[in-house]
């Protein structure tokens, strides 16, 4: 009888324990819980910002842009480094807008890769610019037809797709 009763405790002990290993396994695995990523829906939302960021260009503004790039997003065109896209809308691309009549893209077509929290674009496409004329400085109006590729890496940042990274160079149509 002795020994039955240390045997007894020795055999509570260990059921005890167990059954506590099995309550926080039973915890972890209910706390885990399956996320379900809808890759079409995540591609929609990333070309729903590039469509944006070409809208604003068509209609000759940067309004509503900066929302669409991280504050420290780089900027490259044509082989040189831009710096932030502040700094490309300030020296660069917001300038030259105010010389435009108009800016048109044209055979657009968009390839976007989703790997989260990244996606990556490749844009080609046509584009048509008319430069306004200016007669005290005696140059008259003029169009550049030029095939352009742009290719961007964005990040889901709280929720939203933002650019972090753009690259646009261009070759001269044979006119």
């Amino acid at each position: 009888m002795k020994l039955k009763k240390p045997v007894l405790l020795i055999l509570l002990c260990f059921a005890i324990i167990s059954s506590c290993k099995n309550k926080e396994q039973a915890e972890v695995e209910t706390s885990v819980k399956e996320v379900v990523i809808d890759i079409k829906s995540e591609k929609q939302l990333v070309e729903n910002a590039m469509k944006a960021y070409k809208d604003a260009i068509q209609n000759l503004t940067t309004e509503g842009t900066f929302e669409l790039f991280t504050p420290d997003a780089i900027v490259f065109e044509q082989g040189k480094v831009e710096g932030t896209y502040k700094d490309y809308i300030d020296h660069h691309l917001g300038p030259e807008l105010g010389h435009f009549k108009s800016f048109t893209f044209s055979d657009y077509e968009i390839n976007i890769t989703v790997n989260l929290p990244y996606a990556y674009t490749t844009e080609n496409y046509l584009y048509t610019i008319v430069i306004k004329g200016d007669e005290a400085k005696g140059t008259q109006e003029r169009t550049i037809e030029n095939k352009g590729v742009a290719t961007s890496i964005l990040e889901k940042i709280n929720g939203e797709w933002k650019i972090i990274h753009t690259h646009t160079s261009f070759k001269k149509l044979k006119q």
